[in-house]
């Protein structure tokens, strides 16, 4: 938000320099970002000055050129070559004098020099109006008042203005200084804190009176809850133009483009006072007829910026008698804003409701001044002054007449807040002991009335336009921003005690796990828990009815809460790949939320991706392709670290992988894992291979708590290893083979893997070729050949037996 010093200086008579009053603003809350120059010329017209034309011959070289002796004021007369068909002896005139800068349109810059045109050498320029920024033309040069005394600086003759713009970064809950009147309320309250007792000037509406009425609009509200208040005034003879130059200044120094001086008047009366304003076209007001309400969802109308858009059945619209003609507090219509050929205008000034003007806002993805301001809140109070403001400036700078009197429609009105402010409270949260007087002097600098004193407390009244100000703790938030946080002492002993935390608990097993991934290759990321329902139609796993709905979404791609971390990671996927980084191996500890029939619940997951080579490419290495396999070897790497052991594998039951598996507890799932279906992949653009793997966090954190160490020494004795290729149908799983080998020697068998598989050539057809290695071990002697080939003879028979082996 921009702030002007100039502008502020018209409220209150500051005493410091811009430089000192954005210090104060930041200690009261309102941080000043940065402060800016702004002058109503580029360039302040420096170095230009008053000349009289003493002579204009023809140049003796060129037909279109006149060679002029110009006097400067400085005594000396200075030879200035022109080609402007105007000039001529006698004139007062603007010169550029040598070094001196100009901007042109775009704001680049030229310095004048001396320098020779056709021969003849030119101390400086005469310029036109264009060339000093104080308007469009440029066929000749501009003529000054013959009374002007030559080497005058021209600055003075056209008042150009100097101002600071604080650029200050609003939080959304301080609605009450969205302008320039609530600004200079909180440097008083600053100043009167600091013992300067300075005087709010308050803009004056008692000159407003009217001066016929001729013009009456009648005016209608459907729904008082939509629109709480509703003001309007009509206004006729209006000569619509070029604002006045002061106006134009203070506008253009927050960033406004001027467009004429109605549309200026309602825009600086919004930045001076923070009330939104909007000016009809009375004439295009059919019926003489204004009707506040809501029309049928998919009704047509085009807003100013011409675009078409649909409305929805709880758009708020401000209605003549046959047509629509503007989105209340976002947008006006096309076809009813003010024009050169505008003679009649009606006023409105209007409290709407905050949620309805946001939901609409963001429904039609429009952003704009008046928007900004009545979603987060106005003054409804404020609603008739600012009209009778705007109307008094209208009859200044437009010759404007009054012509009716002002309709104000306020059903039930917005009464003060009531909190009760205990002083134990204000000590407990601000840390210091502050006195009852201290504690009046500023809330009654933030008119925030006291109603009665206690022993224990005092009952306030707190300002409507200060709609962040309800809670006892938020009053006690205003008394330590005006008194100073910085002034609130330290004290010399640090207090604290240590709780008593389990070595399992979230944050701790979080930051191993973390670090082991991160120690793997992979990136943490942390995606946004809002996103789009759309992404409920790629998984039957995902219903509707269980997503857990925004009331005020921002946007439609963030209007729910995920169901999944899947969708976020494969959008982070996309991302990369679309930046040329194809391998991508990324991990994420986040919520998933679900509406259930039973309740709301939420549930922690940790989410692993995998796509592309599962290393970097190296002179010593080659890099292999992330796979199934590598992921699984992750997981267990991850259940290894927390202890979990004896897991139940089996098939993934979900429609997101094409191929997957489920590890599992008797009592609880742990984890899904696959390769992420071609069909999901396609719709993020994504056309490689992920791996995707879903931990139930909160599940783990439970198992791993049951989870019991053992110690043993380590053996003294060495293991032997003995390997079967074993020729298998296709159908028998690894997983049977190590299951019956544990079955059958349960003391001395301490490890099984499977180093080898093989399916093509010189197999018979339906079968395959696993290479599988077993290791004995006993810890109280050395083992011989003889009982390792006894052991693996009972093996064979089992496999022979029980799935059909042969040993090749």
């Amino acid at each position: 938000m921009k702030i002007s010093y100039n502008w502020l200086k018209q409220f209150i008579k500051l005493p410091e320099e811009a430089e000192q009053t954005g210090e104060l603003l930041t200690d009261l809350g309102l941080e000043v970002e940065g402060i800016n120059s702004f002058q109503s010329v580029k360039g302040g017209l420096e170095g230009i000055v008053v000349g009289h034309v003493v002579s204009c011959d023809p140049h003796p070289n060129a037909d279109r050129l006149q060679l002029t002796k110009i006097d400067l004021g400085n005594g000396e007369e200075a030879q200035i070559v022109c080609g402007a068909p105007n000039i001529g002896a006698g004139q007062k005139v603007p010169v550029a004098t040598i070094g001196t800068v100009l901007y042109d349109e775009k704001g680049d810059t030229w310095e004048i020099k001396k320098g020779k045109i056709r021969g003849e050498v030119s101390y400086g320029m005469i310029c036109s109006e264009k060339e000093l920024g104080l308007g469009q033309s440029h066929e000749g040069i501009m003529v000054l008042d013959n009374e002007l005394i030559p080497g005058t600086p021209v600055a003075k003759i056209f008042e150009v203005e100097n101002d600071e713009v604080f650029e200050i970064g609003l939080t959304p809950n301080r609605a009450d200084a969205m302008s320039h009147w609530g600004v200079a309320r909180d440097l008083k309250a600053g100043y009167h804190q600091q013992g300067k007792q300075l005087e709010l000037i308050t803009p004056s509406v008692s000159g407003f009176h009217v001066d016929n009425r001729s013009l009456k609009i009648q005016i209608k509200v459907d729904d008082s809850n939509l629109a709480p208040r509703y003001c309007g005034v009509s206004l006729s003879e209006v000569k619509v133009g070029e604002s006045p130059k002061w106006l134009q200044n203070r506008l253009k120094a927050i960033g406004i483009t001027p467009k004429n001086n109605v549309v200026d008047a309602t825009n600086y009366v919004m930045h001076e006072l923070g009330q939104p304003l909007h000016a009809f076209d009375a004439g295009k007001i059919a019926g003489n007829e204004i009707n506040v309400k809501t029309l049928k969802a998919g009704t047509k109308f085009t807003t100013l910026d011409e675009v078409e858009r649909e409305l929805h059945e709880e758009d708020l619209m401000i209605c003549d008698a046959e047509k629509p003609l503007c989105i209340a507090g976002v947008f006006g219509g096309i076809n009813s804003g003010v024009t050169e050929a505008t003679t009649q205008v009606f006023l409105e000034s209007a409290y709407f409701n905050p949620v309805s003007i946001r939901k609409t806002a963001k429904r039609h993805g429009l952003s704009t001044d008046a928007s900004f301001r009545f979603e987060r809140g106005i003054d409804p109070n404020a609603v008739e002054y600012a009209l009778k403001r705007a109307a008094l400036l209208l009859t200044e700078i437009a010759d404007a007449k009054v012509t009716s009197d002002i309709d104000d429609l306020y059903f039930k009105k917005i009464e003060d807040f009531q909190v009760f402010l205990t002083f134990e409270k204000v000590n407990k949260l601000i840390g210091e002991n502050l006195q009852q007087e201290t504690i009046k002097s500023i809330l009654a600098s933030l008119e925030i009335r006291v109603n009665n004193v206690t022993e224990t407390g005092m009952g306030l009244t707190i300002p409507s336009y200060r709609v962040d100000v309800q809670r006892e703790s938020d009053v006690i938030e205003e008394i330590l921003r005006v008194y100073g946080y910085n002034n609130i002492k330290f004290g010399d002993k640090l207090s604290l005690s240590v709780a008593n935390s389990s070595r399992f608990e979230d944050y701790k097993i979080q930051n191993i796990i973390a670090g082991q991934l991160v120690g793997q290759g992979f990136y943490e990321t942390m995606a946004n828990s809002l996103t789009t329902a759309e992404y409920n139609k790629y998984s039957e796993d995902f219903k509707d009815e269980y997503q857990v709905e925004m009331l005020n979404p921002l946007s439609q791609d963030l209007s729910v809460l995920r169901q999944s971390l899947l969708f976020s990671g494969l959008e982070a996927i996309s991302y990369n790949i679309n930046r040329k980084r194809n391998n991508v191996k990324i991990f994420e500890f986040g919520k998933t939320y679900h509406s259930y029939i039973s309740g709301r619940e939420e549930h922690k997951h940790l989410s692993i991706f995998m796509t592309g080579a599962r290393s970097s490419e190296s002179w010593n290495s080659i890099p292999g392709t992330g796979n199934f396999f590598y992921i699984k070897g992750v997981i267990d790497s991850i259940f290894e670290k927390l202890g979990i052991s004896n897991l139940k594998i089996k098939s993934a039951k979900t429609d997101i992988f094409s191929e997957g598996l489920q590890m599992s507890t008797k009592k609880a799932k742990l984890v899904d894992f696959g390769v992420v279906k071609k069909s999901i992949l396609k719709k993020f653009d994504i056309d490689q291979e992920v791996i995707y793997a879903d931990f139930n966090w909160d599940e783990i954190l439970e198992v791993a708590k049951t989870q019991k160490t053992k110690y043993s020494p380590i053996p003294k004795y060495p293991s032997m290893r003995r390997d079967f290729a074993l020729l298998l149908d296709k159908s028998v799983t690894y997983e049977e083979i190590e299951q019956i080998a544990r079955q059958t020697e349960k003391k001395l068998l301490t490890e099984v893997n499977l180093f080898d598989v093989y399916e093509g050539k010189n197999l018979p057809e339906g079968k395959k070729s696993y290479a599988v290695s077993f290791l004995f071990q006993d810890e109280n002697k050395t083992l011989t050949d003889k009982q390792v080939d006894k052991m693996m003879n009972k093996l064979q028979f089992r496999f022979e037996k029980e799935l059909k082996a042969e040993l090749r």
